[in-house]
């Protein structure tokens, strides 16, 4: 999922702290945020945007592309399948301990409405020099800056460290996708590859991956069709089997989900994999250089 500037953004639970804080940070980088949602603040205006008690009621001003939610886990639900009703198509869910019923459920009502859900326990997004929706740190240039790498990641933090080692190489970030460490999500790794590989702004893709689930061999599948180049890291090389390590989704079960087998799938698809971020980084220089 790449989100454009042009994109109208909707921000559910935007009078919170993080709601608050992040929306600033996204409108001044570029994110086009046109107003949020708070029921018990409707009418008001938060950051000189207007708050509306629904998605419903906001879309009755106009088609809004992107809903983002500030959301307690308990709260998800009844968000999202507002923001699916009202006809939103694209939903980031950064929350973090969302039940895994009330994502499943969101998912088959999602699929239902034709939406996109990104997340949950998602960062973000981010489509350098346009816009980002999330809490990733595009405007440090020390971590974003404009180039053609398309950046995959479970993780945020390992996604944001990526990114810094691809800037300190000499090379840019297309676009970044945080499609969340949970261990049912809207957007996979291969959904995210194959958005990448039809942008044309990306010429390579960096991939962090993470032991637990099979989305990194189900994307392989889908990498052995690319052109572009791709160079991956796997965290948890060294965790021991059957052990939650992280994300919720980061658990072996006997030999799926295992880092061997993950590496192996990945390899013989073509992609290179890395002992650590910044040979990611090292490795797409070289294959990058003119």
């Amino acid at each position: 999922m790449i989100i454009r500037r042009s994109e109208s953004v909707l921000v559910q639970g935007i009078t919170g702290k993080q709601g608050t804080f992040w929306s600033e940070r996204m409108r001044d980088y570029g994110t086009r945020i046109i107003g949020g949602v708070n029921p018990k603040r409707a009418g008001e205006k938060h950051l000189d945007l207007p708050v509306w008690a629904s998605a419903r009621d906001a879309t009755k001003d106009g088609k809004i592309d992107v809903a983002v939610m500030f959301i307690p886990p308990m709260g998800v639900k009844e968000a999202a399948l507002d923001a699916i009703e009202a006809g939103i198509g694209k939903i980031v869910c950064l929350t973090e301990h969302v039940p895994v019923q009330d994502t499943m459920y969101i998912l088959a009502a999602a699929r239902e409405r034709g939406a996109r859900l990104i997340g949950p326990n998602t960062a973000g997004v981010v489509t350098t020099g346009e816009c980002f929706v999330g809490f990733m740190p595009a405007f440090n240039p020390r971590v974003f800056r404009k180039g053609s790498v398309g950046v995959v990641s479970r993780s945020g933090s390992l996604g944001t460290l990526l990114c810094l080692n691809l800037v300190q190489v000499g090379l840019g970030i297309s676009a970044f996708v945080g499609i969340g460490g949970d261990p049912i999500i809207g957007t996979t790794t291969k959904d995210a590859l194959m958005a990448l590989d039809a942008d044309p702004g990306t010429t390579a893709v960096a991939l962090v991956g993470e032991i637990g689930g099979s989305m990194e061999e189900e994307a392989a599948e889908y990498a052995r069709t690319m052109k572009k180049p791709i160079a991956a890291f796997i965290a948890g090389a060294a965790s021991p089997p059957g052990k939650k390590m992280g994300h919720a989704g980061a658990i072996v079960m006997g030999d799926k989900g295992s880092y061997a087998g993950k590496k192996s799938a990945l390899e013989a698809a073509g992609v290179t994999v890395c002992a650590t971020p910044s040979a990611v980084a090292d490795d797409l220089r070289k294959r990058l250089a003119p």
